[in-house]
């Protein structure tokens, strides 16, 4: 941290209207309303950073999980980094980045995660590319799934507590999944002034099977039925999910929802009429390594070691020699080894999420290990593709 800026945890009642100003020209009215949001998020939860006394900036951190191998690691995400336009360049989102994640390595966070306007920033403080989040659309006229083996069960009361359960099952099951922040689910079920939108159990009452969670839009290019949340944990449920959607076909002409980039759903279909509207990739730090390490599940049928050696230029305990002993699907850490693996912490992101193979880290140059590293880790981290459905 330079002399010039001063980092705070806390942000004073006093600073949320200026920080709020900030937003409002960083993002374009893209949150909504920026004092909204910010209640949301809570006062508690935003970092800032001043030049002279004078505010300059700010993020929000929202504690939660994610799933990896089945298993909750604790997980902060970033959101709205914003940097009033004449301070940009100054170092002070570099200097903003640096603080929090040192804030976070004290505070025995082992990851972070956020979405990023340009990449080139984050990198430069050991983020890299983690995982997809992916627009998948289809004309309804397609669909063509006949025969509906479940019920469904208008919501009417609609809090996230309804759907909590349900969508707990499939988060674990699904790698990369959040443990949703409080905010997440309150802008996910509050509509705005021109959206109506409507909720679903598929199944009974008693022992639902899923949930759906759609509003509906009229465009230039004609009504578009979105859906907003769902999940499904039964065949039965992917069966009824899709009849239902083929049912709105005389008045809406495409459907759109979030999934994996290699999205299973799809296998229902017909044809392969279901395209990828758009897709980003968020990225993923490593913020304490020996506890993302340990608490990330992993293959139940290996057990093997990996000799790590690991760079990291701002954490300096994630520095160094590291054997990861993996058995009956957990991990464990012990200081020093051989180093056969090395790395940057930034590329031990997409290691860890599976999003890349070691064998195609190491031909982009991102890794260097010997053939024994390569297929321990290759073992180690094998998954499906990590996937989130929440934009925060």
């Amino acid at each position: 941290m330079t002399a010039q800026f001063e980092y705070s945890t806390l942000a004073h009642p006093q600073d949320i209207q200026q920080l709020g100003a900030i937003f409002d020209q960083c993002f374009v009215n893209t949150l909504g309303t920026e004092e909204v949001y910010i209640n949301q998020v809570g006062i508690e939860n935003f970092r800032i950073i001043r030049h002279a006394e004078q505010l300059v900036g700010g993020l929000a951190t929202l504690d939660m999980g994610q799933w990896w191998g089945g298993e909750r690691v604790p997980m902060t995400g970033i959101a709205v980094v914003g940097i009033a336009p004449e301070y940009r360049g100054s170092g002070a989102a570099i200097a903003l980045m640096q603080q929090t994640l040192k804030e976070l390595y004290a505070r025995g966070i082992p990851l972070s995660a956020l979405y990023p306007a340009v990449q080139g920033l984050y990198r430069k403080v050991g983020y890299e590319q983690g995982g997809s989040w992916c627009n998948w659309e289809v004309p309804t006229k397609s669909i063509q799934v006949r025969g509906q083996p479940l019920p469904l069960q208008p919501i009417a009361s609609i809090n996230h507590q309804v759907f909590h359960a349900l969508y707990q099952q499939q988060a674990r099951l699904t790698h990369g999944y959040l443990d949703r922040h409080p905010a997440i689910w309150e802008r996910l079920i509050q509509p705005d002034d021109k959206e109506t939108f409507y909720a679903y159990f598929i199944g009974t009452k008693e022992k639902p099977e899923g949930y759906i969670l759609f509003s509906q839009h009229s465009t230039e290019d004609g009504a578009i039925l979105r859906v907003k949340d769902w999940v499904i944990l039964t065949t039965a449920a992917a069966q009824t999910f899709w009849s239902f959607l083929a049912s709105h076909r005389s008045q809406i002409e495409q459907v759109r929802w979030r999934s994996s980039a290699i999205d299973s759903l799809t296998l229902l279909l017909p044809e392969q009429t279901a395209k990828l509207k758009h897709t980003m990739r968020w990225l993923l730090r490593v913020v304490d390594v020996v506890k993302a390490l340990e608490m990330r599940g992993y293959p139940s049928g290996i057990e093997t070691e990996l000799h790590l050696d690991i760079q990291d230029n701002l954490l300096d305990a994630n520095n160094g020699k590291f054997i990861l002993s993996v058995a009956n699907g957990r991990g464990e850490v012990t200081k020093g080894g051989k180093g056969e693996l090395q790395l940057d912490v930034r590329e031990l992101a997409p290691l860890y999420t599976s999003l890349f193979s070691p064998y195609h880290l190491q031909i982009a140059g991102k890794l260097h290990g010997t053939e024994t590293a390569i297929s321990a880790a290759t073992q180690i981290f094998a998954g499906s593709s990590p996937w989130v459905a929440d934009f925060f």
